[in-house]
């Protein structure tokens, strides 16, 4: 078990690895070795996930969620698998903290009456220079 929050862990299982080959570094040896990783997670049908951190994830990920609701997150930023593997099981295991934050609610406030004042002030000397700048020898 991987534990994600104190009331949230994953099973090992639901993570699925595969290793393609990356550009980048890597010399010659980058047509070689499949060094790169695609980290795949089901997040729909994950029985780990509780459904309101399931729907945060999910608007998270964004481009990263197929259609069929699989979380994918490529890794090819180091020259070793082993490298980019953690890196990408580092990263998955951050979107899930981030979703697993409940979002705070927006506490509604009102402007002070002096800010409120103060941008009135702005809008008046702002139309004044306008008004100052037009041309008076047109006619109507």
């Amino acid at each position: 078990m991987i534990k994600i929050t104190a009331s949230l862990s994953l099973n090992e299982s639901e993570l699925h690895y595969d290793f393609v080959q990356a550009s980048g570094p890597g010399g010659q040896n980058v047509n070689k070795v499949a060094t790169a990783v695609q980290l795949r997670f089901d997040v729909a049908h994950s029985p780990s996930l509780p459904e309101p951190v399931r729907a945060r994830l999910m608007r998270l990920a964004g481009s990263r969620i197929t259609k069929e609701g699989e979380l994918i997150i490529n890794a090819s930023r180091y020259r070793t698998q082993e490298a980019n593997k953690e890196d990408a099981f580092n990263r998955l295991v951050a979107l899930i903290r981030e979703a697993a934050q409940p979002l705070r609610r927006r506490r509604a406030t009102r402007p002070s009456h002096a800010a409120v004042e103060r941008r009135l002030e702005k809008k008046r000397r702002q139309a004044q220079k306008k008004r100052e700048r037009r041309s008076t020898d047109y006619k109507e």
